[in-house]
């Protein structure tokens, strides 16, 4: 089966540049770079240096999923390489990922092994979400896993997934989906604007029987935040939006509710620990950072989450 490659841009056209240069080597039948209206001349880059790259441009910023829907309407393969521009393919990905998900049909959605620029292992699979998995994520505490034995066992994170295996998601920065599987669900809902649009896509396709896998074989190297580094503290606040948005569509009012309170919990120690951080600091970028970090925490104390 033929296998496009759809990449979808927001301001970061030097990272998009070094992105297509390692993916024309791979030679995907079809590459379409869908552009969320930046504002950094990335449109103008593509047009001189990719004409061979069908570009297709929104007058405003859709969204990751609604953006990546409107790529994926616009190839015909069968199998499609779903990207982030922060991410460089790695020689022979695209093949390896194509054959897996030919020799897997129950397969809709496949995760490749995703690296850090130096080489060491980014988690790229994951079990759906529960505030334990939440807390362990934004506090970096998961970095402790792979030490304490009584956890290891029970985790997903990369470097320990040693074989392709199911599991309950991955990473949307570089996914390989099946069309029939992905077009027989909807697609990514475009409720969300930024962050769990892929695990409301897996969650949904595990619920009409499809399966979702993580190989190991194919490699590509993500650099990160690309996009949510330009405004920290409002993706923040759009990562437990979508968080929130989650729970409501999937999971019980026990769910929720326990969800609740571990946000109102952690925005309440997050204002504590950077009111003392702000008490203690005469830097001014670092009180200007813990300002912002306190206003956002207390957006989501005192609005209820």
């Amino acid at each position: 089966m033929s296998i496009a490659v759809c990449i979808v841009n927001y301001n970061t056209r030097d990272l998009l540049r070094v992105c297509l240069n390692s993916l024309l080597i791979e030679n995907p039948d079809e590459i379409v770079v869908i552009d969320n209206a930046s504002g950094d001349r990335s449109v103008e880059m593509l047009h001189s240096e990719f004409p061979s790259v069908r570009l297709l441009t929104n007058p405003e910023n859709t969204g990751y999923g609604a953006a990546a829907n409107r790529a994926i309407r616009h190839c015909v393969s069968q199998h499609i390489l779903l990207l982030n521009s922060d991410t460089i393919v790695k020689p022979g990905a695209v093949q390896a990922l194509q054959k897996y998900m030919d020799k897997n049909a129950s397969v809709a959605v496949t995760g490749p092994r995703i690296l850090n620029l130096d080489g060491t292992i980014q988690t790229s699979c994951f079990h759906f979400p529960t505030p334990l998995h939440v807390f362990l994520y934004l506090t970096n505490l998961y970095r402790a896993i792979p030490v304490l034995p009584i956890l290891r066992d029970h985790s997903l994170q990369s470097g320990l997934v040693v074989a392709p295996q199911q599991v309950s998601w991955v990473l949307g920065a570089a996914m390989g989906i099946r069309r029939v599987a992905f077009e027989s669900v909807g697609g990514f809902d475009e409720s969300y604007f930024m962050y769990f649009e892929e695990v409301d896509l897996c969650y949904r396709l595990a619920r009409a029987g499809w399966q979702v896998h993580f190989s190991p074989s194919p490699q590509i190297i993500h650099l990160g935040g690309a996009s949510t580094k330009q405004n920290k503290s409002q993706m923040t606040l759009q990562y437990f939006t979508s968080l929130q948005h989650f729970y409501r569509q999937h999971y019980s009012g026990m769910r929720r509710a326990q969800l609740f309170v571990f946000v109102q919990f952690m925005a309440l120690a997050s204002l504590i620990h950077r009111g003392m951080g702000l008490f203690f600091t005469r830097d001014p970028q670092t009180q200007a950072r813990l300002t912002a970090d306190m206003k956002l925490w207390k957006s989501l104390l005192l609005n209820g989450f």
